[in-house]
């Protein structure tokens, strides 16, 4: 069960959630960025005064001061532990390439050594970003060389003024061009595998956390039935026996009926709970409308007092999807039911959709809907904001989803008016459980 506070109405929010897309530490990026500052300008100085080039010095070290000032601005604009996303990352690396630009186009253009340096910005790019920013960036690169290939101050040196022959300058240009292209294509393709395999690992640690999960609640649930099976026939027990010596005029006659019944419902329950995995699995072959599935993943709840109205959507093309009734969808979809009905304060819509890619089925609630703390957290155990005497563990949408999950499904949390769970699933897939694939 997971309880609700009063909120207003949030987003809606996909589980599981995105993994966030900073991926360059800016402490990490400023300890760098200054460490090229402190090279570029002691570079400078040894090559004015220690080999006495005559440099416009005052006008490289104008230059290398922007990048240190940037630092400064990144520093007291964000926190030293945040991490850059895409955008951000991607124009101080520009700032840097076009910083990088200027200072090559103060001291001679291609022509000097140092031009090699312009790769540096282009394979961090390749190495932490996405596909276009990456493309942007080799493509700023690439037009800087051209503009340094053109225009450019004359190349310090001593004596007479060095002029390299064309050919020599258009095959550095040339160099710098496919060596720009090609570490950019060649890093961008290893890493992207590299974060690709990451993804991937990440996803199966979590899918095996889950499981894990539920591994250790089907070993409580069996606990938990052997444990409440001898309590629940002494109930039963004395239920009967109150019956016989209640007249049936009594006004006491409905409540030991009530209590008969539901103690005979807690008896199933318990059985299914204790029921071996390989007797579980001898599923009726029986194929059934997905109306008749909610009509029967519902059935538990209908004395409930909240009305429970199951209808089509309007739009729904082609034939009602069909299915075996597994334990997957019954539980799964009646955990969120019986979730809805807890905060509902009249009524419970179960909305059907399909068409030909998909099946959806929607639990909307009239109730307060989910608060934003919970509603960031649904779909892990143990989340419930009740008080602890209240009794309740906070599992309910834990093991629905994870249920549902397992029969190909994927689940949404948001609000809408009031609580609202959309369950979807592939057309191709709906209905066909762990137990039924090959």
């Amino acid at each position: 069960m997971v309880d609700r506070d009063s909120e207003p109405e949030g987003p809606a929010l996909m589980v599981p959630p995105a993994r966030p897309e900073g991926r360059l530490g800016l402490r990490t990026l400023i300890l760098i960025r200054w460490i090229a500052v402190a090279g570029q300008t002691l570079t400078v100085l040894v090559v004015h005064y220690g080999f006495e080039f005559r440099l416009p010095v005052y006008a490289c070290l104008l230059v290398v001061g922007l990048t240190a000032l940037s630092n400064i601005f990144l520093a007291v604009r964000m926190s030293p532990r945040a991490r850059l996303g895409h955008r951000d990352a991607t124009m101080v690396l520009g700032f840097d390439m076009v910083q990088l630009g200027m200072l090559l186009y103060l001291t001679g253009g291609l022509e000097n050594p140092f031009v090699i340096l312009i790769l540096a910005p282009v394979t961090v790019a390749a190495t932490i970003l996405s596909r276009g920013p990456t493309i942007a960036l080799t493509l700023l690169a690439l037009a800087l060389v051209a503009g340094l290939s053109l225009w450019h101050a004359a190349l310090p040196w001593t004596g007479s003024a060095l002029a390299l022959p064309f050919p020599y300058a258009l095959g550095v240009w040339t160099a710098l061009s496919v060596a720009l292209a090609f570490i950019a294509t060649y890093v961008w393709s290893v890493a992207d595998d590299a974060r690709r395999m990451a993804t991937a690992l990440a996803a199966a640690e979590a899918s095996l956390g889950r499981a894990r999960n539920l591994s250790a609640l089907g070993g409580l649930a069996a606990a938990a039935a052997h444990e409440l099976g001898s309590p629940l026939a002494t109930i039963a027990v004395v239920a009967h026996e109150l019956s016989r010596e209640v007249p049936a005029d009594s006004p006491f006659a409905e409540d030991v009926a009530l209590l008969i019944s539901q103690s005979d419902r807690c008896r199933d329950i318990l059985a299914g709970l204790s029921q071996r995995p390989e007797e579980a699995d001898h599923r009726p072959l029986d194929r059934q409308t997905l109306t008749a599935l909610a009509m029967q993943a519902c059935e538990p709840y209908r004395d409930t007092g909240i009305v429970l109205n199951i209808v089509a959507e309007a739009g729904c093309a082609g034939d009602e999807p069909q299915a075996p009734e597994t334990s997957e969808f019954t539980h799964g979809v009646g955990n969120l039911i019986n979730n809805a009905i807890q905060f509902a304060v009249s009524q419970v819509d179960i909305e059907l959709f399909w068409d030909e890619k998909s099946v959806r089925l929607t639990v909307r609630d009239d109730g307060p809907g989910f608060s934003p703390v919970v509603l960031a957290s649904l779909g892990e155990p143990y989340i419930s904001t009740r008080a602890e005497s209240d009794g309740h563990m906070g599992l309910g949408v834990f093991i629905a989803q994870t249920l549902l999950e397992a029969d190909g499904a994927s689940l949404r949390f948001r609000n809408r008016g009031g609580a609202e769970v959309v369950i979807r699933w592939p057309r191709a897939q709906f209905g066909r459980s762990i137990a039924h694939r090959s």
